[in-house]
């Protein structure tokens, strides 16, 4: 099978090459899937250059959220050989088949296409953990998303809009505004380069912001402590813009507002039945059309530097998925 294989930790993916590798062999509570389509997520680009939390030691094959259909799986196993599914782990995603723990998969909706369901996951749970279950957001409040044209930032928009919620969606990239509005109709677009806060106090009438999603970082978590209303809470989703940042704890409390570090994958894993919830939960507004994961390019697997070359230069208004086998 085909997969592209980090042999190497490198900043300019020399270290990644695609290859033919032997399908992987099923181990007993694990589930083989032919994979339909892979997400790219920004955690695969970091892992390529050992930037990320968890560091795979090479080779590893890359990808950490797929779409496919069962091919093998225990006899009493939930799935079925036939049986389209979704879900991945930390590798192993990018390749025309992967042996898949099964309880990291759970049914595609019927009515999401291969592609479809392998944005979903990832991007709409880290969104759902952040807004609803650690960030109690209720219809009415104000949502201020950052890095609006991302897989998370996108999926918080569209979610907190199902629940409610007034948004605005800050971006550094103008050019990039009429997609994110075209999409999912945030209430007001902003551009969050330098100071930002007038704007978003402008637009609040003077409340500023009760949910403040941070996936930048940098510059951007400076000035978003500014924004956050009294009793608010400023979620650390990510850090693309390079910089990690360290806030003063008189800020907070003089301010009235709490930091809370958002990770969706390791949430789920503390507390299981929390994140069957979710995932349930994300599957089933997406079932019924309430939600709608935004896709900016589908490309071979056999392209993939192109995929990966688009999110490093921040190319892409939601998420690029490679299709293997083609």
């Amino acid at each position: 099978m085909q997969a592209l294989q980090v042999t190497s930790l490198s900043g300019d993916l020399s270290g990644c090459q695609l290859i033919d590798l032997p399908v992987p062999e099923r181990k007993p509570g694990e589930v083989l899937v032919r994979i339909r389509a892979a997400s790219l997520n920004f955690p695969d680009l970091l892992m390529t250059r050992g930037d990320y939390q968890f560091k795979p030691e090479p080779p590893f094959v890359a990808g950490m959220e797929l779409a496919g259909e069962v091919i093998e799986a225990d006899e009493t196993s939930a799935f079925k050989v036939g049986d389209h599914v979704m879900g991945g782990a930390k590798t192993g995603g990018m390749a025309e088949y992967a042996s898949v723990p099964e309880r990291n998969l759970r049914p595609a909706p019927p009515s999401l296409h291969f592609t479809q369901a392998a944005a979903l996951g990832a991007a709409y749970t880290t969104a759902y953990t952040a807004l609803i279950e650690q960030g109690d957001l209720t219809a009415g409040q104000w949502v201020l998303v950052h890095g609006a044209s991302g897989g998370v930032a996108l999926a918080a928009i569209d979610l907190a809009k199902n629940m409610g919620a007034k948004v605005i969606a800050a971006t550094g990239s103008p050019e990039k505004s009429a997609r994110i509005e075209q999409l999912y109709a945030p209430d007001a677009v902003i551009e969050s380069n330098g100071r930002f806060r007038e704007q978003v106090s402008e637009i609040t009438n003077g409340k500023l912001a009760d949910l403040v999603l941070d996936t930048v970082g940098a510059d951007i978590f400076d000035e978003s402590t500014r924004c956050v209303a009294f009793g608010g809470k400023l979620l650390v989703v990510g850090f693309a813009g390079g910089r990690i940042p360290e806030i003063a704890a008189n800020i907070p409390l003089i301010k009235g507002f709490s930091v809370v570090g958002v990770r969706a994958g390791e949430y789920a894993r503390r507390f299981p039945e929390r994140g069957a919830r979710i995932a349930a939960k994300v599957s089933q507004l997406a079932s019924e059309g309430a939600i709608k994961p935004a896709i900016d390019r589908i490309v071979p697997l056999s392209r993939w530097r192109e995929a990966f070359e688009a999110m490093d230069q921040r190319q892409l208004v939601g998420k690029v998925i490679l299709t293997p086998g083609s």
